[in-house]
């Protein structure tokens, strides 16, 4: 009879938000309107021209230099921000020290800047004449208008994601496991390997596949700092510009739609892989 009770009470509790049908309906109709909708238009466009066509505008060398460019520097950004943005997320969360409050919101700063601000002030900061530029242009450094200052930028507008997606994993870590593999004779190393790092590696991977996405699309605080040579240090979501601006619809979302892919791809298998570390971990601790 208890049981009854519990179990016909659970059913009659009411629900703060509405009934699943009708929140179900509207996620799916908010998600058709905001995101099925633009890239089904991108896909349609494509789809005017010529598989010859097709090719010839998504693959000519200008193009190509484009994508290694956007996608390597990407990948590289996002995996420069895993190592720091992790030391940053760690120092943060296990420390304490004067100013903690002020590193802590200065995080957030990419995240509130305007894009084209972040990439002037880094062209002012890494031009041959600028604050830092200058003292690294003597020793044959150059960063502004190279591909240097292109990966620089996208570090820049991508740490936030991998600090504020990790803090929270490493402030619910059990410091008590740490604690019982130093007791067992763990190094500090072994306990980071063995103990922190399958905790945190989910979280590691989420904020690597959120700074490589953000990487991905990311126009305004890259032109400026990046000199927009072509083969040399034009990124794909200029070129698209350009195309657009030459009234060349059909080749910008043809273009549009091999990032759109290759991004997918990356992040699909970004997600793979976090599941596979979530669930490795599960297993771990069982």
């Amino acid at each position: 009879m208890p049981e009854a009770n519990i179990s016909r009470n659970t059913r009659i509790t009411p629900r703060v938000m509405p009934g699943f049908n009708l929140a179900l309906g509207f996620t799916l109709f908010y998600l058709g309107l905001i995101v099925l909708v633009p890239l089904s238009a991108v896909f349609l466009k494509t789809f005017t021209l010529t598989w010859e066509a097709f090719w010839a505008a998504v693959s000519s060398e200008r193009v190509m230099a484009s994508y290694r460019l956007t996608f390597g520097g990407s990948l590289l950004a996002a995996a420069l921000n895993v190592v720091f943005g992790g030391i940053v997320a760690w120092v943060l969360v296990r420390y304490r020290f004067p100013g903690k409050k002020i590193i802590d919101a200065l995080v957030d700063l990419p995240f509130a800047l305007p894009t084209a601000v972040a990439g002037i002030a880094l062209t002012a900061l890494y031009a041959p004449n600028g604050w830092i530029g200058q003292y690294l242009e003597p020793l044959g450094i150059k960063v502004a208008f190279t591909p240097l200052g292109v990966y620089i930028a996208l570090t820049f507008i991508g740490l936030p994601f991998v600090v504020r997606t990790v803090q929270p994993v490493l402030e619910e870590a059990e410091r008590e496991l740490e604690e019982a593999a130093a007791s067992l004779g763990a190094s500090r190393w072994q306990t980071f390997l063995k103990v922190v790092f399958p905790g945190i590696m989910p979280a590691l991977l989420t904020g690597f596949a959120l700074a490589f996405a953000r990487a991905t699309g990311e126009y305004g605080s890259v032109i400026f700092i990046a000199g927009n040579m072509p083969m040399v240090s034009e990124i794909t979501p200029l070129f698209i510009i350009t195309k657009l601006e030459q009234y060349d619809y059909a080749g910008a979302t043809a273009i549009a739609v091999v990032m759109l892919l290759v991004s997918f791809a990356l992040l699909l298998t970004i997600n793979l892989l976090q599941a596979w570390a979530r669930k490795r971990g599960q297993s771990t601790k069982e």
